[in-house]
This record gives C-alpha cells, structure tokens and sequence, in this order.
C-alpha cells in the first residue's frame, strides 16, 4: 500500500493498493484469492483489474472471483431472501471497474471499423443466446461486471521496452520505452487522478485514514474467524468509534468556547444561559459534522446530557463564585459597622437610628459594586437578617423612642423582611422559568439540527438512488436489446424494490 498527496485533488490521499497476482497455482488456494479479491473490492473506489493480452474466455474465466462476490460479501446484516438476486445494495459501495490489458496486440476494431477500448470492453461484455450449461458458463462472469460495477473503462498498453530489455524495465527511464506505451500510461494515469472518486460506503460516509484502517481490522477479522465481511456491520462499527469521537470532540468545543467567553459570576442567570446556548449550538454542529449512522440518536441524546450536566455545573461554579464575591464584599465594606458594635457605639439615646442610617448606605455602596452575580441579593438578605437582633436590641435600648414608636419600627422591620423574602421566591420562581425555557431551547436545537442532517442525508440518498435506477434501467435495456428476457425480468424485480425503497425515504422521518 501507497498512501501519496493527490496530485490533482488538494486535501485528499491518493492510497494505492497492490496485491498478489491471482491465480498461481503454487499456492494452491484459491479461497486465498477469492478473498483477496472480496477486500480489494471492498476497499478500492477504482478498482484495476490488470490482464495479458485480449479480453478472450481464458480471460473471462480467470475472472470468475466477480461471479462469486454475493457469497463472499455481504451488504446486510440480516439480508432479505431477495438480496443475493439484488445488486442494488452492492452497487451503492461497489468501486468503478478498470480493465487494462498488458501487451496488448489486436487491432481495436469491429466490422472494419475502429473502436476504442471501452467499445471493445462492452463488446466483449455482450451476452449469448442459450441455455446450455457453456452458454450460462459463458454469461455468468460478463453478467456480474455488468451488474455489480456501476462505471466500466478499459486501457490497452503496448508492450513497454524490447522483450530482452523487459528484465531491466524497473531501471529504465521513458526515453527508453516504447513512446506509444509511455503516452498511454499517461493517459491511463490521468484518467485515474481525474475520475476516481473518494471511497464512499453506503450513506454517502467517505473514507479518510482512520476509517479505512478501520474497515480494514474490521473486514479481516470477519474473514479469520469464518463470517462473510458485511458493509452494513464495518459501517455500524465504523459509527460506534466516530461518534463516540463526535460527542468528545463536541464537547471539548463546549469546554473550549465556555472556557474563552465566560467570567464568573456573570451578572444574571440569562447572561450565563445566553453563553451556553451560543457554544452548545457550536458544539452540536460539531457532532452533525462528524458523526454518521447514529442509530436511535443514542450518540446525540449523549451529547445533550452531557451539555445539560455541563449547564448544570456551571451554574454551581456560577452560584458559588457569586456567593464567595458578595461575602467578600459584605465584610469588607460592613467592617466599620460591625467595629462600631464592638465599641458599642449604637448603644445610647438616638443610636437606633444611626445604626439604620449607617446601615443604609453601606447597603447602597454594596449594590453599586458591579459584578456581584446571581446571589447578590441572597448574601445581602442573609447578612441583614444576621443583624436583625442587634437592631431589635439597640432599638429596645433607645431610650429616646417611645414605646409606640418602637412598635412601628418593629412592623416596618417585619414588613421589610417579608418583602425581602417574597422578593427572593419571586427571582428563585424566574430562575427555575428561565431553566425550564432553556432546556425546551435546547431540544429543540438539536431538533432542528438533525432534522437538517436528516434532510441533506435524505437527499443525497435519493441522489445515489436516482444514479442507481439509472443505471438499472440502462442495464436492462441493453439486456432487452439482447433479448435477454429473463434477465430482463429478473432486473425489472429489483428496480421496482429500488423505487419502493426511494418512496419509503420520501416519507421517512424521525422526531429525537
């Protein structure tokens, strides 16, 4: 395996894969080959199929590994009983089909007239008349490239160098091969970086690097222990691994965007919501991004629990920074005050209502300092409560009050409390509305952002599917120009599942 920068596609990886030739009968196995024909298929977006001379029934015959592709692969998991007949679920991974044909010597053409490769490729790809056991022998492997591989292309080289320069051929340069062969590697080479397309799996999942390891493990280990590599369980594997990443990736978004914006305290509960909303609906996108196939949304509703836990800790971290900030600030601008208990200042005629006055406006200095959070009011309520009985004391002692006036005093302090309270339910009820709020929001971001996925993954599906349908109508009217009846019929079954499948996805949709 070559793993190279594209040279024509910037940000991809040109991987070319190489394997043994198949077919020596030294190693007499041929389930060796036949499963490294299965992975090779598997893998490849552009699969090389690379032959001596013409394409002959030797040729077609030492092809036959294409014949048994359905009993090596499988597409499903649990497959219908209609799927080994159905080609539909292998041409949605199936790669493109290139035939190149080595020391090539025939002129390209038919009835006198020239043709180029692909014509020949399809002509030798034409089906015969019969029901023999030849006959079917014949049209068994020519049915399977036609029906399994969506894009055909053939390339014919010349031989490269003179045959006793052939063993020097890895040392020689360009100059000295034949310059017919030298100019149809370029164009075998151009075509290949132009038109093969990135590895794709069914639903549209393109390949990158540690997919493809992924698939690789997978598949394999599928082989060794005996089963059949299935595309629809190296997917699901694939998806367990991305979108256990998609949600850590998500939320290290969450964590690094909070991380950046957010100073505690925040001034109100909103302010902190508002933050959360911005970097959960960043992390969310994230997860769209870069997770696939997730079965019952089990990877989502993860992420929106952990999202959910997170709000509620920051909350906490909110919560306790602005009770540690207002006591803070309560002892150091209550400190003349509480030196003034000690001396005991308030203690003589007139000094209850000092002590008010002075209460007063160190509770207005208080409330002008800024950035005292969401439990301003709660530290400075549960601070003036803790001197309600040094007030009712030096209230008691005044002697310059009389009793009516220190009864008046009395209920407004009462009064005063009650409000304080009913103030602090009031803002506690707001808070919890504001919570409630915030969580319907953000069911409904991850709604709306999966219903949007689902919409572009709905409609990238059908544009596979149209590709699909098109292709199975071409196919079967070739084989009705053939007059390949049966056949014709049996593909007319498949195209008619196609489109029911196409009509069940245009009705399909999920709520979270």
């Amino acid at each position: 395996m070559w793993c190279v920068p594209h040279p024509k596609k910037s940000n991809h990886t040109l991987v070319l894969l190489d394997t043994e030739g198949l077919g020596d009968v030294e190693k007499g196995d041929n389930q060796n080959d036949s499963w490294i024909f299965a992975l090779a298929i598997l893998l490849s977006s552009t699969f090389v199929y690379n032959s001596m001379g013409t394409i002959n029934q030797q040729a077609m015959d030492q092809l036959h590994y294409v014949t048994e592709l359905t009993d090596r692969i499988r597409a499903k998991s649990s497959p219908d009983a209609s799927e080994v007949e159905d080609s539909a679920a292998f041409l949605s991974f199936f790669p493109d089909f290139v035939w190149t044909l080595r020391d090539f010597s025939l002129d390209l053409e038919a009835d006198g007239q020239p043709i180029s490769a692909d014509q020949y490729l399809e002509k030798s790809l034409t089906l015969k008349q019969g029901n023999s056991q030849k006959d079917n022998n014949f049209n068994l492997p020519r049915l399977c490239i036609r029906k399994f591989f969506p894009k055909k292309k053939c390339f014919i080289f010349d031989r490269p160098t003179h045959r006793k320069k052939l063993s020097q051929l890895e040392t020689l340069h360009d100059d000295d091969l034949d310059a017919e062969f030298v100019q149809q590697v370029a164009t075998f080479c151009s075509y290949i970086f132009n038109n093969s397309r990135t590895k794709t799996l069914s639903g549209g999942i393109q390949v990158n690097g540690p997919r493809l390891e992924s698939l690789v493990q997978t598949y394999v280990n599928a082989i060794n222990c005996g089963d059949l590599p299935c595309m629809e369980n190296a997917v699901l594997a694939l998806a367990e691994i991305e979108n256990s990443a998609a949600v850590k990736k998500a939320i290290a978004h969450y964590d690094q965007q909070m991380g950046q914006k957010l100073q505690l305290p925040t001034d109100t509960l909103q302010e902190l919501l508002d933050l959360h909303r911005a970097s959960e609906k960043e992390a969310i996108e994230v997860f769209m991004k870069n997770s696939f196939k997730d079965v019952d949304n089990l990877f989502q509703k993860e992420l929106a629990a952990e999202l959910e836990k997170k709000l509620d800790d920051f909350c906490k971290q909110n919560m306790k920074a602005s009770s540690d900030r207002c006591s803070a600030l309560l002892e150091d601008i209550f400190t003349p005050l509480e030196e003034s208990l000690k001396q005991g200042i308030y203690s003589k005629p007139g000094g209850y209502h000092l002590f008010i006055k002075k209460t007063q406006e160190l509770k207005n200095t208080y409330l002008q300092e800024p950035r005292k959070g969401v439990q301003a009011e709660e530290i400075l309520q549960a601070y003036l409560k803790s001197k309600e009985s040094i007030a009712d004391a030096i209230l008691q002692t005044d002697q310059t009050l009389t009793e009516k006036e220190k009864e008046i005093e009395m209920q407004r302090m009462k009064a005063e409390s009650a409000e304080a309270a009913a103030k602090m339910l009031e803002e506690m009820q707001a808070k919890n509305q504001q919570m409630i709020e915030q969580k319907e929001k953000s069911h409904q971001e991850h709604v709306k952002q999966l219903t949007e996925k689902m919409e572009r993954e709905r409609i990238q599906f059908m544009a596979e599917q149209e590709r699909l349908l098109d292709l199975k109508l071409r196919e079967q009217a070739l084989l009705q120009k053939e007059r390949f009846m049966n056949e014709s019929r049996q593909l007319q079954k498949e195209i008619h599942n196609l489109q029911l499948e196409m009509e069940r996805q245009k009705e399909q949709c999920t709520i979270l």
